[in-house]
This record gives C-alpha cells, sequence and structure tokens, in this order.
C-alpha cells in the first residue's frame, strides 16, 4: 500500500467517524419527539436527515462499492411517517458509518480510480470522487442537525 492510500485512507476515515460524532452530539439530547418534529413548514426533521444519510451512505458507499445489496427507497427518507425510535434510527446510521469505514480501510492503491456509476450522480467517475462527494454531503448535512437540534432545545 502506498503511502498515498494510506493518507487517503485515514483522512476519508477521520472524516465520516467525527461527522457521525457530531450527529450525536446534536441528535442525542434530543426527545423522540423532538428528534422528529421539524420547527418550520419546509425542510426535515433531524430524524428524516439521519435517515437521508443513512440511506445516502448506505446505497452510494454500501451497495455501490462495498457490494452490500442495498435497496434504497429516497423517498422514504423524507416522508416516513412511522417514526422509529431515535435510538434504532441512530443504531442504523452507526452501523452504517461502520461499514462505510471498513469500506474505506479495503481499498487499495488500484480501487481509487475504479470506474463508479450510481443514480443521480452523473459526476462521480471513480471510487475516489465517489466517497469525496458523500462526505460533503454527510458534512452539508450535519450543518442543517446542528441548526435544527439549536433551534429545538432553545429554551
Amino acid at each position: 500500500m502506498s503511502e498515498l492510500t494510506k493518507t487517503i485512507r485515514e483522512a476519508f476515515a477521520y472524516e465520516y467517524k467525527n461527522r457521525a460524532a457530531e450527529v450525536h452530539k446534536w441528535a442525542d439530547p434530543l426527545t423522540d419527539e423532538q428528534f422528529w418534529h421539524n420547527p418550520y413548514s419546509y425542510g426535515n426533521s433531524v430524524g428524516h436527515l439521519v435517515l437521508h444519510l443513512t440511506g445516502n451512505l448506505s446505497y452510494y458507499i454500501g451497495a455501490q462499492i462495498a457490494g452490500t445489496g442495498y435497496v434504497r427507497n429516497r423517498e422514504l427518507e423524507f416522508t416516513e411517517a412511522s417514526k422509529p425510535p431515535k435510538a434504532e434510527v441512530l443504531r442504523k446510521f452507526d452501523e452504517t458509518i461502520a461499514m462505510v469505514v471498513r469500506t474505506i480501510g479495503k481499498q487499495a492503491d488500484s480501487d481509487w480510480t475504479l470506474p463508479y456509476s450510481a443514480e443521480r450522480e452523473p459526476e462521480s467517475k471513480d471510487r475516489f470522487t465517489a466517497l469525496f462527494r458523500c462526505a460533503v454531503h454527510f458534512y452539508y448535512h450535519v450543518g442543517h442537525i446542528n441548526f435544527l437540534s439549536r433551534e429545538l432545545t432553545k429554551k
């Protein structure tokens, strides 16, 4: 394994783990009711955003790189009405993050440039780009979760 691959693996794993820790920082203090409540007439609840991140990573990294067989229902990520317990949603999220980190750790020097294609991802032509784009998307939604959590817990 090259030094570059080692550096890329470590950097990606670090970012995904730390973004997951931020999700917990903002979601863990919420009650189940707050987790599913959207204080605005637009956007999503923290719960729906966590479902979305889980689905996104499970599909783009799990199904497309790790070969997990995950079948995505993207629409349900934003419309889930049964509101499963927060603990269950976060457990599945954590399992997904663990899968992502394992998948990153398995990438060899030649894997970063392997062809990549997926629904709704016309610009990700290789695995490196796909993993990078997923990390950026993850970071983007952590910002939403941060904002919503602060709004939901204002005194």
